[in-house]
């Protein structure tokens, strides 16, 4: 980066890894010190939580506002209908309205950890792109917009072109995604004065279509900002586990999960995550990160329960660590593990011990719970389960049951009350 940013939000970005390219650095960060600039990152609603993945842009968001600025979430009520086609092997399945305002609604709850929506001149705004698209003219869409855009370069872009090179369909539906978001650029810059949108690498090629379509239209100077695609230092796509994604609404993944995923960090990781996924200052990510042998444990720790705090609040956090504490250092049985509970009627004669760990989360399938229990994998409070036929029964449930996949995987069984 040969530029070198005035504006305190392109210098937190640069200081933190949160860049990857920009239209226009200069451009940019002009804007930003001659007043407060609206900026955006789109998330289409495909599911009720967002997860682990999207965390960057929402701190991107984070830090636009605490800088003094402007963040507008766009959600995709309209393009949900349609499905980002970028660097997908196939096309997505499409959803019910229905569907897509519930999967609104559990991602409201996410944002409104992360930044203020009231009413000041930074405050927040969440907006659905159903709101211009649902009512599109088609054939007026044509030709006063489609019109702008090259088939030929569309083309070009890798998220289409990856899919072309591997004989991958490519809907007609999914090829027009481009255009609607490029459109959402230019109609957020009409009614809300937006000039910045941001979002991962992957979507440059989305982000750069609204630039030019602005400057097709009505010679607006539009900016994008895009944050690196992250993958642990193993290879893994950042928020994917073993087990799935790790999702940022509390239901779906409890505090204490998430705050395991955390603690869980490699190594490597750990002084790139508290950069980019906390707001502590960047000596004391130095600091922490730089820690080596057994001493990396503080760092994971407090890593943990930094990012945990932001999204959950900072008595879930210490209830997360207490609880780790208990079943880690203590060998006890951790109030907030995530739990099955079973009414006592249901029990009959027992329930095998196969079906819980599969109901607790700690296997997808009853064969891969007896995989786990055939390679010694399995525990029953902190011993080695090696009867996959075990019954458990009421007797047993007199109090919690811990079970165990390997060393960091635990979940509470016990008699609903």
């Amino acid at each position: 980066m040969t530029y070198h940013p005035k504006s305190e939000f392109l210098n937190v970005m640069r200081a933190r890894g949160f860049i990857a390219d920009c239209t226009d650095l200069q451009g940019l960060d002009e804007a930003l010190m001659a007043g407060v600039v609206p900026g955006y990152i789109g998330f289409d609603a495909t599911a009720p939580s967002l997860h682990v993945g999207s965390l960057i842009q929402i701190m991107m968001l984070r830090w636009l506002q605490k800088t003094g600025h402007k963040p507008i979430t766009l959600m995709g009520g309209g393009t949900t209908k349609v499905g980002d086609p970028s660097f997908r092997a196939d096309e997505r399945p499409l959803l019910t309205n229905a569907q897509i305002n519930a999967n609104i609604e559990g991602i409201r709850e996410v944002f409104a950890a992360y930044i203020d929506y009231g009413g000041s001149e930074t405050g927040a705004l969440m907006i659905d792109n159903a709101e211009w698209l649902d009512g599109l003219n088609y054939l007026e869409f044509l030709r006063d917009v489609g019109r702008h855009f090259s088939v030929n370069r569309m083309l070009s872009f890798d998220s289409v072109r990856s899919r072309l090179d591997r004989d991958q369909s490519l809907s007609f539906l999914e090829f027009n995604y481009m255009i609607l978001q490029a459109y959402d650029f230019v109609e957020l810059n009409r009614r809300y004065g937006c000039r910045l949108q941001m979002g991962g690498s992957d979507q440059w090629g989305n982000i750069v279509n609204g630039i030019d379509l602005a400057r097709r239209v009505g010679e607006v100077e539009l900016f994008g900002l895009t944050s690196p695609l992250l993958t642990t230092a193993d290879g893994r796509k950042m928020g994917k586990t073993a087990d799935g994604a790790i999702w940022l609404n509390s239901e779906m993944c409890s505090p204490y999960e998430f705050w395991q995923f955390w603690r869980n960090t490699l190594d490597a990781d750990v002084g790139r995550f508290l950069r980019l996924y906390t707001e502590l200052p960047l000596e004391e990510c130095a600091r922490l990160g730089a820690l080596e042998g057994s001493e990396v444990n503080e760092a994971k720790i407090v890593l943990a329960n930094e990012v945990t705090t932001l999204l959950h609040g900072a008595e879930a956090a210490e209830k997360a660590r207490a609880t780790a504490r208990e079943v880690f250092e203590k060998g006890g049985v951790g109030a907030e593990l995530p739990t099955v509970e079973l009414a006592p009627e249901d029990l009959g004669e027992g329930v095998p011990v196969v079906q819980l760990i599969v109901k607790s989360g700690l296997a997808k399938s009853g064969k891969e719970a007896k995989r786990l229990i055939a390679e010694g994998g399995a525990r029953l409070d902190d011993e080695p389960l090696s009867e996959p036929g075990l019954m458990i029964d009421a007797g047993r449930l007199a109090r919690p049951v811990k079970l165990s996949a390997g060393k960091k995987r635990h979940a509470l069984v016990k008699l609903s009350d």
